[in-house]
């Protein structure tokens, strides 16, 4: 077994593993960005390791950098979490020549999976069900044109090669509106994954996407651990995530033959680690639902949590053994699954502005607790979701003896959920939570498609009990815990003592020293939603001409010039705000009298994008 690990990541993804290396008596090591200093995951690692400012490219993407932090500090493995470097087949083949171990599959398996054109023609070939479609490139809208009118039909799906997360996914409904999607699903695959190829498959209306969870260890052991629903989501981003699917949905049988696709596609690549086969089901009339291949995520899954709560089974640790050559703790037979297990991602996001990122600072924070609750979370008091990465604060999984049981101790826990000066989608998970179409087990794609429903969801008040909750723990605040950070040569030591309040003086003169002050968290602040907190203007007020940015970000496309004529919803530019692309759209009929904005410009939250005056 490995003697140090180090993660090569950030957020709760981070403090995940470094919970696993703990229970496994390994040591660990993290690296951090310098705007993520003070976070959490900096704190939980025996040590940790400053990669420098800027982007993401330059710290948490940047290979070499991590590799040399790997020798400094005497890791004999790397666990990359997800995003960043843990689908980078370049990195994975960095790690084997530094004579460090990747804990994951190996760099063939990688690229293969990686591509998903290329893992499609894999897939066909090991007799795995895939969407129909093209199984290469293709070069041009008038090829993608051809193909569709005289192979595929609309509506038609137009993917990156290299996609995953819901990037590069763009859907042409008609001949004229592919493209559109064609560059649109390109420019993301470019932005995203450095590929701009697209392929083509036909569109699904309204699948579920249900999928498995897999694991392979070194002796040739393949086992799959039941299936996840994961039909909740927006713009292709899951959203709400459930283990087993409603069992209305996936019935035994259906349960074991998806489980055999799994296996059969992690064994077509030789897989080691933690996996995941991701699939749609699509409903046909008079028959069996038909299952198709849709990618492989050759790594561990956000969603992994719902799995380990329904199997007992802990994924993160058991890809750490894989790596070091262990075989896998249980065969197929051992697996089994027990009662039902929900999670909700608590995204830093407005769901009532159709999902506008929005960062801020982190006031009072109190996780909610009690049987079959868990949090996965990266944040803390005082904590800044930046616009430098991904939305997500935390991850809420709940488990309980069947679904409609789950349901409501999840809707309890929501109300316990307590995150001040931030906007969150927890309005919007009790909202769905409550619904008839979640009620029902349907993918929700009316909800999450209708705006004006999406509009309703104010920031409410916690309710009562958690209003208790949350003077409790300002009450609790009077102990301020004070964390005392030295570092030298880039390697960072903590110690924390929890007592009174620092005398006037002490922290300046602890910074004299070299040492980061303590940070006490705040008495009182807007509660979520409820004031200032990182949404940013949200949007032009009935009948006002100009139109103000809902959200802070980069000006990625400007689709409109002044002297437009534009109708109410028509798209007027795209904003890149973490990691996603947000589609502005005018809110009056009118003329554009003036057009502030430059494709490729930051813009700040509340800054206008348009001024529309009424048509003559």
């Amino acid at each position: 077994m490995f003697a140090k690990v180090l993660v090569a990541n950030r957020g709760e993804i981070a403090v995940r593993v470094f919970r696993a290396l703990e229970e496994m008596g390994i040591a660990s090591v993290a690296v951090y960005s310098e705007l993520d200093r003070d976070a959490r995951h900096v704190a939980r690692a025996q040590e940790a390791y400053n990669l420098g400012d800027g982007p993401a490219a330059e710290n948490y993407l940047n290979i070499e950098k991590i590799l040399d932090v790997a020798r400094r500090a005497g890791a004999d493995a790397i666990h990359p979490g997800y995003g960043f470097l843990a689908e980078n087949a370049r990195f994975a083949s960095a790690c084997e020549q530094a004579g460090v171990v990747f804990i994951g599959p190996g760099p063939a398996a990688i690229e293969a999976m990686g591509s998903k054109t290329r893992a499609r023609e894999l897939m066909q070939a090991a007799g795995v069900p895939i969407v129909p479609g093209t199984t290469e490139p293709v070069g041009s809208v008038e090829e993608a044109l051809t193909i569709a009118r005289d192979r595929i039909g609309f509506p038609v799906a137009v993917k990156a090669a290299g996609g995953g997360g819901g990037k590069g996914f763009r859907v042409a409904l008609a001949e004229e509106e592919l493209p559109g999607a064609f560059e649109g699903a390109s420019r993301e695959g470019e932005k995203f994954f450095s590929d701009p190829t697209v392929y083509l498959e036909r569109y699904l209306p309204d699948p579920r996407h249900v999928e498995v969870q897999i694991l392979a260890d070194r002796h040739g052991n393949v086992i799959h651990l039941g299936e996840r629903d994961c039909s909740i989501q927006r713009r292709h981003q899951k959203v709400i995530e459930e283990s087993p699917a409603p069992e209305w949905i996936v019935t035994p049988e259906l349960r074991a033959r998806i489980g055999c696709i799994g296996v059969e596609a992690a064994r077509a690549v030789d897989y080691v680690g933690a996996g995941t086969i991701e699939g749609l089901l699509a409903a046909r009339e008079g028959g069996e639902p038909e299952y198709f291949f849709l990618e492989m995520n050759t790594r561990v899954q956000v969603e992994h949590c719902v799995t380990e709560m329904t199997t007992g089974i802990d994924i993160v640790k058991e890809g750490i053994r894989a790596a070091a050559g262990e075989p896998l703790a249980h065969t197929q037979e051992q697996v089994a699954l027990r009662g039902h297990a929900i999670e909700c991602r608590i995204n830093a996001e407005d769901a009532s502005k159709n999902f506008a990122p929005a960062p801020g600072r982190i006031g009072r924070y109190s996780e909610p607790a009690g049987p079959g609750v868990r949090v996965d979370s990266g944040v803390g008091p005082g904590a800044e979701v930046s616009p430098m990465y991904d939305p997500m604060v935390a991850k809420l999984i709940v488990w309980d003896a069947d679904r409609a049981q789950a349901t409501r101790r999840m809707l309890r826990a929501l109300d316990e959920y307590e995150i001040e000066g931030l906007r969150t989608l927890i309005p919007f998970h009790r909202a769905l939570l409550r619904s008839e179409q979640w009620a029902r087990g349907e993918t929700c794609r009316d909800l999450m498609e209708d705006r004006q429903w999406l509009k309703t969801l104010a920031f409410d008040a916690p309710p009562p009990a958690a209003e208790r909750a949350g003077e409790r723990a300002a009450e609790r605040a009077e102990a301020v815990e004070h964390s005392y950070t030295v570092e030298v040569s880039g390697k960072r030591f903590d110690v924390r003592v929890v007592g009174a309040p620092l005398a006037s003086g002490t922290a300046d003169s602890a910074a004299a020293n070299g040492v980061a002050p303590p940070r006490r968290a705040p008495r009182r602040s807007e509660r979520s939603g409820a004031g200032t907190g990182g949404g940013g203007a949200s949007g032009a007020a009935s009948g006002a001409d100009t139109l103000p940015s809902p959200l802070q970000g980069n000006m990625w496309k400007v689709l409109v010039k002044e002297g437009d004529t534009v109708e109410e919803g028509q798209l007027l530019c795209i904003i890149e705000a973490m990691k996603m692309e947000n589609e502005i759209t005018a809110h009056k009929s009118g003329v554009i009298v003036a057009l502030p904005i430059t494709e490729g410009a930051p813009i700040a939250a509340g800054a206008p994008i348009a001024t529309i005056s009424a048509p003559e």
